[in-house]
């Protein structure tokens, strides 16, 4: 094992750390985004997610080169806001923000937050469930972080082409996800390298594995070469990829 470093966010108040699954639970549901995951989530994607804070930067700095004048820029899945606050330092003056989340806690933090960051910009934070039907209009900018793996196999096409379908010519999506590697050869050393990363971020066993039961039936991730065909499928044109850390990866796609 690699040596722990600090913890990350160690000045956080006891209540906002991540503790949704420091006591053993008899029998473990799937994991929802509720008021108590709502309380602690930015405690926990910074601890759970790889580069997480680099990854947001750089989705500011790609929102900023494609983010067009009087267009709206939508955060799908925004949760507590992080996303939006980045950027909102970034793009052009002359946008709107459209938040969308299934989460009504997730809305009620990331409005909060956004409040107490002093956001510049008109916006609307809308509770849609993304498997039932949403609105993209106008948009010049679509942000999918940690958002796609948390839809159903099944509706993943739909959600893109309704994106698709909102963007006006020369729009983006970014795309940051969750990945199963190429080969399953290497899977598993992939898992056992971000399992570590938990680890020295102060994660204990039985919280990385209590937490691995409850996205079982939750989070399905794809392979970086699935996500890629099925955005191409969608009716973007152009994709890169701007991210990849093991079983982490980002892509920007470009529509027409």
């Amino acid at each position: 094992m690699l040596p722990n470093s600090e913890p990350i966010n160690s000045n956080l108040p006891d209540e906002q750390r991540d503790k949704v699954f420091s006591e053993e639970i008899t029998k473990v549901s799937d994991f929802k985004f509720g008021a108590k995951v709502a309380g602690v989530f930015d405690d926990m994607v910074s601890r759970s997610v790889p580069f997480y804070g680099e990854m947001q930067r750089m989705i500011s700095e790609i929102a900023a080169d494609h983010a067009q004048k009087r267009t709206n820029v939508y955060d799908l899945g925004c949760s507590t806001g992080t996303t939006m606050i980045g950027m909102n330092t970034t793009v052009d003056n002359d946008i709107r923000f459209v938040g969308i989340d299934e989460s009504s806690q997730m809305l009620e933090k990331c409005d909060e937050k956004l409040k107490e960051a002093g956001f510049t910009r008109p916006y609307e934070l809308v509770a849609e469930n993304m498997h039932e039907g949403f609105k993209v209009e106008n948009a010049s900018v679509v942000v999918l972080c940690l958002t796609l793996q948390f839809i159903r196999p099944i509706a993943r096409e739909k959600v893109l082409k309704t994106i698709v379908e909102g963007l006006v010519p020369g729009g983006v999506l970014i795309l940051v996800e969750k990945i199963l590697a190429e080969e399953s050869l290497f899977n598993r050393n992939f898992i056992k390298y971000y399992y570590e990363m938990k680890r020295r971020n102060h994660y204990s066993e039985m919280e990385i594995a209590q937490k691995r039961e409850a996205l079982e039936n939750v989070l399905i991730p794809y392979k970086l070469s699935e996500n890629i065909l099925m955005l191409r499928e969608s009716g973007f044109s152009h994709c890169e990829v701007f991210f990849k850390w093991y079983n982490f990866s980002g892509v920007v796609a470009i529509k027409n």
